[in-house]
């Protein structure tokens, strides 16, 4: 899962070596947090969200065929 994260991230920023993705693992959950330069935050959310809802939802379908959950965060 992280590595699904890591890969579009890196190809949607600018500074794709700024990009960080750090998982943290609970029983029913794992909360992905997705750390990127300062002016690539615009980048990963999109207008209205756009980009970043759909993260999620890629994310929410692979972690649903592993019988899972997982949530995506974008921190600062």
């Amino acid at each position: 899962m992280k590595d699904l994260v890591l890969f579009i991230a890196k190809a949607l920023v600018d500074n794709s070596d700024q990009v960080e993705v750090k998982e943290i693992v609970g029983e029913k959950t794992t909360v992905l947090e997705i750390k990127v330069a300062d002016g690539d935050r615009g980048k990963i959310i999109g207008k209205q969200g756009r980009i970043i809802k759909s993260i999620r939802c890629i994310v929410n379908s692979a972690s649903a065929k592993l019988d899972k959950r997982a949530t995506v965060e974008i921190v600062e």
